[in-house]
């Protein structure tokens, strides 16, 4: 799922995530491209960057935002998921797997 989380609300990303593991066969997993908003903020191009984008997200769609890398974390596990991986990063967006 390539930028979709972004634009809804945790209620809303916890029933297709729930949909998803639903799908997925035994240790299938879902591959969910996103930005992660830093822990701790800093000045560079790429936070300002996805600090933008969060408030477009909070402009545009009621509940949707950017998330931290430990939100998509509680995400993934409350939908069922084992756990997730952060496979690779570029221009601003991780690549992450949230395995079953």
């Amino acid at each position: 799922m390539k930028k979709i989380l972004h634009d809804w609300s945790d209620a809303h990303c916890l029933k297709l995530l729930k949909n998803c593991y639903k799908a997925l066969p035994d240790y299938g997993k879902v591959i969910v491209v996103d930005a992660n908003l830093p822990d701790i903020p800093d000045a560079s191009i790429a936070t300002k960057s996805i600090c933008q984008m969060d408030l477009q997200m909070l402009a545009q769609n009621p509940g949707g935002k950017e998330r931290r890398a430990h939100e998509f974390l509680a995400l993934a596990k409350e939908a069922g998921f084992s756990g997730m991986r952060h496979a690779g990063c570029f221009c601003l967006f991780w690549v992450m797997e949230f395995y079953k």
